[in-house]
């Protein structure tokens, strides 16, 4: 305790340190501003050769977009990590007000932080200490440790929809790695929407499609995620600039329960795809033989009144006889195929059918 103490007066006073704590300064502030350095020398070369039928998806090969330390500008609701060489009482995380201030212990006032870049603030902070006679030599680094400038958004269906700080060219696949993957009711397009850096790095103007003649020109594309997935084409593997946003669209699904040799929800190609009744039984693999098929039911959102369903009869007897149509099925369908085991409790088992469908297996194809 009294060690801690001595360091703690030394610096305040501006005594000097001893040679091994310097050293170790310039080691810390080495590592944090090498970081980046790092980060940007990361880059993503892309094969030539990709399908011509999908430039408007190919990433831009001449950006020039690599932010750094000394370009990253500090924004309101940022969170910033502020280290005071041998000043505990100020070294920590701090978030940037709306206004774009941050209030350091031991000042009297606020710092303007918006709009300043790490260097920019951290000269600042050093300048206020210098003043108010805190410290006579302080040494401070800042780094911008989460920003919604500096990120993606990715939404819809992954495991972990969020804000990803970016500080370097990443892609498509980078993000979605970073969400831990898609969701298991995830279609297959992701739609990718443009945000004011990437408007200004690539010079795009607003409402600016990817049915432009210039390859990466776009401000909202789609992209086949299950052909990105499968066959990794570096055409649709997409560069992302901070401010962009990436949404998954969920996909439709219909589920079968009861009397079937697999019960789950099966996910639909697209939302033009057409499900029908006998669709929904083979991706089911095919009826128990226990199953009553004369009693079989679609329960469906009824879309005139909210939170009711309703339950439209199926013979599927006669249809698999061909003696009445195929009927279709749309997405959040349960068809619901009771046992003949329990008969006296099929209401029952209906009912359940609607409880079980948030935790069943989906399938997908």
């Amino acid at each position: 305790m009294a060690k801690h103490s001595r360091t703690r007066d030394r610096s305040l006073y501006g005594k000097p340190g001893k040679l091994p704590g310097i050293i170790g300064a310039l080691l810390l502030g080495a590592a944090l501003f090498g970081a980046p350095a790092w980060l940007r020398g990361q880059d993503f070369a892309l094969p030539t050769g990709t399908d011509s039928s999908h430039l408007e998806l190919r990433p831009n090969p001449t950006s020039t977009f690599q932010p750094s330390t000394q370009d990253t500008v500090i924004s309101a609701d940022d969170l910033l990590d502020i280290y005071v060489f041998d000043v505990a009482e100020i070294s920590r995380q701090y978030r940037v007000s709306p206004s774009g201030s941050i209030t350091l212990p031991l000042l009297s006032g606020p710092i303007a932080a918006a709009g300043l870049t790490p260097d920019q603030l951290s000269l600042a902070i050093s300048d206020k200490l210098r003043t108010a006679g805190l410290v006579s030599n302080p040494q401070v680094t800042v780094a911008v440790k989460e920003s919604r400038i500096q990120s993606v958004a990715v939404a819809g269906a992954v495991k972990r929809p969020q804000i990803y700080p970016i500080f370097g060219r990443t892609t498509l696949l980078d993000v979605l790695s970073q969400a831990e993957g898609l969701a298991d009711d995830a279609g297959n397009i992701a739609i990718i929407r443009r945000g004011e850096v990437a408007m200004r790095v690539l010079g795009l103007q607003s409402g600016q499609d990817k049915a432009d003649s210039s390859p990466a020109l776009f401000t909202t594309a789609s992209v086949d995620l299950k052909r990105l997935l499968e066959t990794g084409e570096p055409g649709l593997n997409l560069d992302l600039y901070p401010g962009d946003r990436v949404t998954v669209q969920r996909a439709g699904i219909i589920y079968v329960v009861g009397a079937v040799n697999r019960s789950g929800g099966f996910t639909l190609k697209d939302d033009r795809e057409e499900m029908t009744v006998l669709k929904a039984i083979a991706l089911a693999e095919d009826l128990k033989s226990t199953a009553v098929r004369n009693k079989a039911m679609i329960i469906r959102k009824n879309p005139q009144v909210s939170g009711q369903r309703e339950e439209i009869p199926v013979n599927l007897k006669e249809v698999l006889a061909g003696h009445a149509s195929d009927r279709p099925m749309q997405a959040n369908d349960i068809l619901f195929v009771p046992d003949s085991s329990g008969k006296k409790a099929m209401r029952r088992a209906a009912e359940a059918a609607l409880q079980i469908t948030t935790g069943i297996i989906i399938w997908r194809r």
